[in-house]
């Protein structure tokens, strides 16, 4: 719940006029939280005096705003966006601990339906050979099950897996990046828009990311997998290959002109 220092508060009423659940009020020149509320965080980010905190949230872990820090560039930005490839081919090199963590807090920090915070990221590279293992035998499972006529839906899955059986340097479904980030999520559009400034955050980074469905969908449908990833009870809604990129683009690559209404 969100707690205000009734000796910081100076009463004025910025936190009240900001509050979208309307659960702050006035009285006798401070500000009373009413009720529980969604714990966005907009009355702790608004006071001008430090009087407000959420005490569940880790009020260490809150920045002072830096207009510096905070402006972007809008040509480098679009640059950065237009510039962006999907990377299918990575060199082998791991992500460091320190990389890894700055993409969950970017993540992390990424606005959810209802300030509900629900997103789970699970990020495999230490065990990668042990997630791909257990992908192909689940896929080896379905083919035998399915020998008559699989569902098309599992086709894909099954041309991928005689490829390898072929060719085990054949890393299609993979792509033989040296990690794979799970988003788990209520609601799809959280997970994406996590995944976008996951996306960003690995650009600035050096990296680049492969938003992969066809692993969602195979993930998704193994409940063992789901149990060893300890999402057994969740919904994965994206999913992310992540590395360097082995290849070098020299331009970004055209587009269709954009449709759009102007009234």
């Amino acid at each position: 719940m969100v707690k205000i220092d009734q000796e910081s508060c100076i009463g004025c009423g910025m936190c009240a006029a900001d509050c979208l659940a309307l659960n702050i009020e006035l009285m006798e020149e401070k500000a009373h939280v009413k009720n529980d509320c969604l714990l966005c965080g907009h009355c702790v980010a608004i006071c001008p005096e430090h009087a407000v905190s959420i005490p569940q949230y880790d009020m260490d872990d809150v920045e002072e705003y830096d207009a510096d820090r905070f402006k972007l560039n809008p040509e480098n930005v679009l640059h950065a966006i237009k510039f962006r490839r999907s990377i299918r081919s990575y060199k082998p090199e791991k992500i460091s601990q320190e990389n890894l963590n700055l993409l969950v807090q970017a993540g992390r920090y990424t606005a959810t339906a209802k300030n509900n915070q629900n997103c789970c990221f699970v990020v495999v590279q230490d065990e990668l050979e042990e997630l791909k293992h257990r992908i192909w035998s689940f896929i080896d499972n379905i083919e035998k099950r399915e020998s008559g006529q699989p569902a098309q839906e599992l086709m894909p899955y099954i041309a991928f897996n005689r490829r390898r059986k072929i060719d085990p340097s054949d890393d299609f479904l993979f792509r033989d990046a040296p990690a794979v980030l799970f988003i788990t999520s209520d609601w799809p559009l959280d997970a994406g828009l996590a995944a976008q400034n996951i996306e960003t955050m690995a650009v600035s980074l050096g990296m680049g990311v492969l938003y992969n469905g066809y692993l969602v969908r195979i993930a998704e449908k193994d409940e063992e997998l789901k149990k060893w990833l300890g999402i057994e009870k969740e919904t994965i809604k994206a999913c992310m290959l992540l590395g360097y990129s082995a290849k070098c683009y020299l331009r970004t690559a055209p587009r269709r002109d954009p449709r759009v209404v102007w009234k």
